[in-house]
């Protein structure tokens, strides 16, 4: 085995690393990102650490200097805020620190008792500590400094004088501080350089709203009728005005007529287009017909330029649009009668449909990525770069775990090289282990299991499992989905409504709703499916938005005040913040988050019974919002408004027909630690 000379101490489980460092770790712009490591030597002398952090164009900072963290003493932290999007990279840097060890030493032997005699050797090396310190800073120390450190120098040596005069200068708490940022590092010992992808802050946060263009339609005769990009734009005012950021849209491209799909799943007999009425639209994922394919928009909805249009229209409201990448196709998709070696070739000389059993897709056929990969690989890129020139930043990808792997990470980051704006969010509801290497080869986001964590130890060990895998997995809480009617919406009530729209934009910095939600839809096509009745996917469904607000029967007014607390509040806006406590009632749940450096936390406090009043006593861990156990604190209820005086200990009471939640501003007397400590 080679010797490594560069490996003179030791450092170990640096963080944070992606697979060994075969993929990046991510952040965003303005994120506090700690980088941790574990540093030791030999013997008794101290040792230190620090990071070296490069930006993307090659420029490096000033070192960092790491600090103890934790209960184990060799476990070291330091944290650094990226200013640009790109390609990062940081290396932990080890060393022997001879003035710490110095310092101990005087310090423990002054204790003992020894005197001035004893100590000669370790005053003059003090003293030549402190001239190297002189040298090392000679171009940019000021006067001041300079002149202090001198005369520390002269104390040391100085032998007219008592001993604790002579240590004194040396000791001085304040030079003490200059020398934490000059040191003196010997046996330097570097690690490899890992890399940290830093995407936009939407990439971490942001409000989804999806729906169907289609169903913007007016009615006339009691009769829906098509949408268009046009009378859907008028639908983004109130979007804009519940607070959402992101528009998410299901595919816009012209929809298969083989084997169409009817209301409610049904297919119609032989799928000859003839049997297929005028208001049977079909699924929008049955993707390509005669009249284009991918990159074509559906005639129906109107054309490119009214697409662009409708981009524009949702940027000027302050939101942006993201678009679904549906790599599948209809039956009279141009790219089966092009290259029929796209798809998988059943025996009988058929091409295989989509399935999911019991479910079957008659409408979709899958592409086969092991049949010419370098030509399907071209036009997938080229059709998500005609999106991207029509105005789309923002890609949901349909389905990714049922593509292979190496082709996600080669479209990913063939998209970056020269975007690196472009976000993809992955609907993954599958393995975990697919869903997090998903995440760690180039997805900006997750679709999440979310919508089935109902009960307070199941989200809790969620929710730490999502935080601690921040540094490579966002999610993305969606409480509903086109797909996705949890048995909890069935039969909760209005209440339970509330309940998953506060733990969903409380808990992740980003979640989503599905339109339909805020009118609180709540009816499956039959027990035990989570299908909606009367699908959106595959009829049209207009809703009467504004006289179900002044009715008084819609939820939209709680979902603009959430929104306005999480832009409020930097704190609802991280993930690796966030900290459950504890309540003595199992049908509560209690969690906080901050904001490092700042004095921006958010405690919040939700019954998980949509049924019945919950009460019970809280057990805050207040060192994770920067406090003292003893401390008392005052809370602002930002949904209702009402003020508080809390402590470790709090009663509560929350019945759900009133208000289901606290979501609490918590008005701390100084800013908060980062990281907080380690329970």
């Amino acid at each position: 085995m080679t010797r490594r000379p560069d490996l003179r101490l030791g450092i170990s489980d640096v963080a944070p690393v992606v697979s060994c460092g075969s993929f990046s770790a991510r952040a965003v712009v303005g994120e506090h990102l700690p980088i941790t490591a574990t540093v030791f030597r030999e013997g008794h002398d101290a040792v230190a650490a620090d990071v070296v952090w490069t930006a993307p164009d090659g420029t490096r900072g000033a070192f960092t200097r790491m600090r103890r963290y934790g209960e184990e003493p060799d476990r070291w932290i330091a944290t650094v805020v990226p200013d640009r999007e790109g390609r990062w990279t940081f290396r932990v840097e080890a060393w022997s620190d001879p003035l710490a060890t110095w310092h101990h030493a005087v310090e423990v032997k002054i204790d003992a008792g020894q005197g001035p005699a004893e100590l000669a050797n370790d005053l003059e090396e003090g003293a030549r500590l402190l001239e190297r310190v002189i040298a090392d800073t000679a171009a940019d120390a000021d006067d001041e400094w300079r002149g202090r450190l001198t005369d520390a120098v002269t104390a040391l040596r100085d032998g007219t004088r008592g001993l604790h005069e002579r240590v004194a200068p040396a000791l001085a708490t304040g030079l003490q501080q200059y020398l934490d940022g000059h040191p003196v590092r010997e046996l330097v010992t570097p690690t490899a350089d890992h890399e940290v992808w830093v995407d936009r802050p939407t990439a971490l946060y942001g409000s989804w709203y999806e729906f169907f263009p289609r169903s913007e339609g007016a009615v006339v005769g009691g009769q829906p009728t098509h949408g268009t990009f046009t009378t859907a734009a008028d639908r983004l005012p109130a979007i804009a005005d519940m607070g959402f950021d992101v528009v998410y849209l299901p595919p816009i491209h012209p929809i298969g007529t083989v084997n169409r799909k009817g209301p409610n799943t049904a297919q119609f007999p032989g799928g000859n287009p003839n049997e297929i009425g005028p208001d049977d639209v079909g699924s929008p994922w049955a993707i390509g017909s005669a009249e284009g394919g991918h990159d074509a928009v559906h005639p129906q909805l109107g054309t490119m330029e009214d697409f662009r249009a409708f981009v524009e229209r949702t940027r000027s409201l302050g939101m942006e649009v993201a678009l679904d990448l549906a790599l599948q196709a209809a039956p009279d998709h141009p790219w089966v009668a092009e290259h029929p070696e796209w798809f998988t070739t059943k025996p009988d000389g058929t091409i295989a449909y989509a399935e999911n059993p019991p479910k079957k897709y008659q409408d979709i056929y899958p592409v086969n990525f092991d049949n010419d990969p370098e030509g399907i690989y071209a036009e997938v890129l080229r059709v998500v770069r005609v999106w991207m020139d029509a105005g789309v930043r923002i890609f949901r990808v349909d389905n990714p775990h049922t593509k292979p792997l190496d082709f996600w990470h080669w479209l990913i980051w063939k998209v970056k090289e020269t975007d690196p704006d472009v976000l993809f969010l992955a609907e993954a509801f599958t393995r975990p282990a697919m869903m997090h290497q998903l995440a760690r080869i180039g997805f900006t986001q997750s679709y999440t299991y979310f919508t089935w964590r109902t009960g307070r130890e199941e989200i809790e060990e969620y929710g730490r499992e999502l935080a601690s895998n921040a540094h490579y997995m966002r999610p993305n809480f969606f409480v509903n989905t086109p797909d996705i009617l949890h048995a909890s919406l069935q039969y909760g009530g209005p209440p339970m409504f509330k309940i998953r729209a506060v733990l969903a934009s409380m808990m992740s910095p980003t979640w989503g709703v599905y339109s339909g939600y805020e009118l609180f839809e709540h009816v499956a096509v039959k027990p035990g499916s989570e299908e909606y009745l009367d699908s959106e996917k595959y009829r049209l469904r207009p809703r009467d938005w504004a006289g179900a607000e002044a009715a008084g029967r819609s939820l939209a007014p709680y979902l603009r005040r959430l929104n306005e607390i999480r832009r409020a509040h930097p704190a609802l806006q991280q993930l690796r913040t966030l900290r459950f406590h504890g309540v003595d009632n199992g049908n509560l749940l209690c969690f906080s988050k901050t904001d490092p450096g700042s004095q921006d936390a958010v405690l919040v406090v939700c019954a998980l019974d949509s049924q019945n009043r919950q009460i019970g006593t809280t057990s805050l861990d207040l060192p994770a919002l920067g406090l003292d156990w003893h401390e008392r604190f005052a809370v602002t209820d930002e949904i209702t408004g009402a003020r508080y005086d809390w402590g470790q200990f709090n009663y509560v009471e929350l019945d759900p027909y009133w208000e289901p939640a606290h979501v609490f501003s918590v008005h701390l007397p100084r800013p908060v630690t980062w990281p907080p400590p380690v329970r």
